[in-house]
C-alpha cells in the first residue's frame, strides 16, 4: 500500500514538475517559485523516505543524489529558460529538455531507484555478516592440526574420518603393532562426551582390501562408549598353548599390549594402509 502511494505521488510530482517547466517558457515569474518548489519537494521526499537517510554510509550519498536528481534537473532547466535567448531554436531546445526530463523521470522513477540501491546495500551487509559468522563458527569447530601427528593418525583423519567417509567424527588416539601381522588401534569420538559413531567393517575391509573377518571392533576393556579398540589382522596366539584362548583372554592381551596407560584426552584431528597393516 505504501509503495503504491509513493508511486502515485511520484507520478503526480512528475506531471506537476513538467507543468512548471512549461510555464517557465512563457514567464520568468515561474522561475523563482519553481526552484523553491523543487528544493522543497526534494527535502519533503527525503524526509518521507527515512530508509534513504539511514542507508549505509558508502551508499547514502549516491542514494540521495539519485533521489534529488530530477529536482535538481528541474531547477537547472528553469534557470536555463530564464537565461536562454528568445529565439525559435532556443525555444525548441528548451522544449526538448523539458520532454527529456519528463520522460526520464517517468520511466526511471529515481525515488524507487534510490530505495532499491539502499535495500541492495543493506542486503549485502546482512549477507557479509552471516558469512563472517559462519566462517567464525566453522573455525571454532575445526580442531587445530597437531604438529606431532603420526602418519597413522594423519591417514585416519584424511581418509577414514572425513565427512561421508568410513568413520566420520572419530579420531585415532593410539596404535600399536601387537605382532608382525596384527595392529591394534584405539579409536575415540571426536566429540567429547558422545559415543563413538558406528564404524562400517565392510567399508573398512573394502578400503584396506582385507578380509572382513580379520577386522575386529570391540569395546575397550574398562572404558566407556566413547572409545573402541580396532584390531586389524590375525589375532595373536597366547604363548602358552594350554592357556585359555577365548575372546575375553585374547582381547585382554591385546589391550595390555596395545594400550599401556592410554587415556582419553580432548579430541584432536588426526594414515593406516601401509602404516598399520
Amino acid at each position: 500500500m505504501l509503495a503504491r502511494v509513493r508511486a502515485e505521488a511520484g507520478r503526480f510530482a512528475t506531471v506537476a514538475g513538467s507543468a512548471v517547466l512549461a510555464g517557465g517558457l512563457v514567464g520568468d515569474l515561474v522561475t523563482g517559485p519553481g526552484i523553491l518548489a523543487a528544493v522543497t519537494a526534494a527535502g519533503l521526499g527525503l524526509a518521507a523516505n527515512p530508509k534513504i537517510l539511514r542507508a549505509p554510509s558508502y551508499v547514502k550519498p549516491v542514494a540521495i543524489a539519485v533521489y534529488a536528481a530530477p529536482h535538481a534537473g528541474a531547477a537547472l532547466i528553469l534557470v536555463g529558460e530564464r537565461l536562454a535567448p528568445d529565439t525559435g531554436v532556443s525555444l525548441l531546445v528548451q522544449m526538448g529538455a523539458i520532454a527529456a526530463w519528463t520522460g526520464a523521470t517517468w520511466v526511471i522513477r529515481p525515488g524507487r531507484l534510490a530505495r532499491q540501491l539502499v535495500e541492495e546495500a543493506e542486503l549485502q551487509e546482512i549477507t557479509a555478516v552471516d558469512t563472517t559468522a559462519d566462517h567464525e563458527n566453522t573455525e571454532a569447530v575445526v580442531p587445530a592440526e597437531d604438529p606431532d601427528e603420526s602418519e597413522a593418525a594423519l591417514w585416519w583423519r584424511t581418509q577414514i574420518a572425513v565427512e561421508g567417509g568410513i568413520a566420520p567424527a572419530t579420531v585415532l588416539l593410539e596404535h600399536r603393532r601387537v605382532s608382525r601381522e596384527c595392529v591394534a588401534a584405539v579409536i575415540g569420538s571426536a566429540q567429547q562426551g558422545l559415543p563413538l559413531p558406528d564404524i562400517s567393517k565392510a567399508r573398512l575391509s573394502a578400503h584396506l582390501d582385507m578380509p572382513e573377518d580379520l577386522i575386529d571392533i570391540q569395546p575397550v576393556p574398562g572404558r566407556g562408549a566413547g572409545l573402541r579398540l580396532l584390531v586389524i589382522g590375525p589375532r595373536p596366539k597366547p604363548a602358552d598353548p594350554e592357556k585359555n584362548t577365548d575372546d575375553e583372554e585374547v582381547w585382554a592381551e591385546i589391550a595390555k599390549t596395545a594400550m599401556p596407560g592410554v587415556e582419553l584426552i580432548e579430541a584432536t584431528t588426526y594414515k593406516i594402509r601401509d602404516e598399520l597393516t
